[in-house]
């Protein structure tokens, strides 16, 4: 299908920090053995629902789903669960589960804004998920100026503000694109017990002391020679002062990001995209053992990228491995636009990953 699956899965590492009692375990079991059951029964009637519109009319209503004798002493979910096929029950199963439990934040790289996730956000609602996308600060339609977002906790606090307000026992799963990678890896490091995993797509995954500029060394140089030689940067407050942001021409835009894209998408992209603000690319990330360490990563590499090239996603995974490593073949840097379907059935398959 244009997308394979490498798992290099972590030893599970479970932690018994102190005892509950027995009472506590129990009322806690029971409720989610509840919950389970729950989940069960309604995705038994969801599939015997689709199991009846798939038939043909061909009798009575009593003729396809048993008499109304047998319906009075019965309960007919018990009675027709033998009779569906197994990847339906399946489905139905997994896509309750990932609707009740799950919801998924996809974060935007440099430049972008929360536009570019429109067919991600359709096809993961299609299924029950509950994305939710927002501008980072000075990006999208967010008012800030971009020349004076000067930090990376400044830049990502669309996303801490949102975290910081979950339900205590709630968590999201975060989806970061380029350099929204950083982002996650600062989110992680924050506030790691509210997020159950974090997806890299084609993204900055910086290992602790790296700049997520750093990532983007091999494509546009180092940042001492990018600070001082690119024709690309912005002075918001003037050419006596540092650098501010930066902004690709159009033509150079159009082949580093969407050499595979949809001209329709790249035409949206050509009138939405934004300066990115210098400084938190700039910024060397703190990352601990303890808490960034400890979260469930996974990377999505994308195998047409001329922006972030497979060598170096590569490079990447390899330095800093994550839990699981997925492949998009065909992609350019932004999969959301050039290969919409292998990206969500990648994000789904990696949140049904127990």
């Amino acid at each position: 299908m244009g997308n394979s699956f490498i798992c290099r899965r972590k030893k599970d590492t479970k932690d018994n920090n102190g005892t509950r009692s027995k009472r506590v375990g129990g009322r806690s079991q029971r409720k989610m053995l509840a919950e389970e059951e729950l989940l069960h029964r309604q995705a038994l009637s969801m599939a015997l629902h689709q199991h009846q519109l798939s038939q043909r009319f061909d009798g009575s209503m009593s003729r396809r789903i048993g008499s109304t004798s047998s319906r009075r002493h019965t309960d007919p979910l018990a009675n027709n669960e033998k009779k569906l096929t197994g990847s339906m029950m399946k489905r139905w199963w997994n896509l309750l589960k990932i609707s009740k439990f799950k919801r998924i934040v996809l974060i935007h790289g440099e430049g972008f804004g929360a536009w570019c996730w429109y067919k991600t956000i359709a096809q993961l609602e299609e299924v029950g998920l509950l994305p939710t996308a927002f501008d980072l600060t000075g990006s999208g339609i967010d008012l800030t100026d971009t020349n004076t977002v000067t930090t990376l906790p400044e830049y990502s606090k669309p996303l801490t503000q949102y975290l910081e307000t979950l339900p205590e026992d709630e968590k999201v799963i975060l989806v970061g694109h380029s350099s929204g990678g950083a982002c996650l890896s600062y989110a992680l490091e924050n506030f790691p017990e509210k997020i159950s995993k974090a997806i890299f797509l084609c993204a900055t995954m910086v290992s602790n002391g790296q700049r997520p500029f750093d990532v983007f060394a091999e494509e546009l140089g180092s940042a001492e020679h990018f600070m001082q030689e690119s024709q690309f940067l912005i002075y918001g407050n003037g050419k006596d002062k540092p650098p501010t942001g930066f902004m690709f021409e159009k033509q150079i835009m159009k082949g580093l990001y969407f050499n595979q894209s949809p001209t329709k998408d790249v035409a949206l992209a050509m009138v939405s995209m934004r300066p990115t603000p210098l400084g938190p690319i700039m910024e060397k990330l703190s990352l601990s053992p303890e808490k960034y360490g400890a979260g469930r990563r996974f990377y999505i590499q994308t195998l047409d990228d001329r922006a972030l090239s497979p060598d170096v996603q590569e490079k990447l995974v390899r330095e800093n491995p994550p839990e699981g490593v997925f492949k998009i073949k065909g992609s350019d840097h932004c999969p959301f636009f050039s290969k919409p379907q292998s990206l969500h059935k990648i994000l789904v398959e990696i949140i049904q990953i127990p």
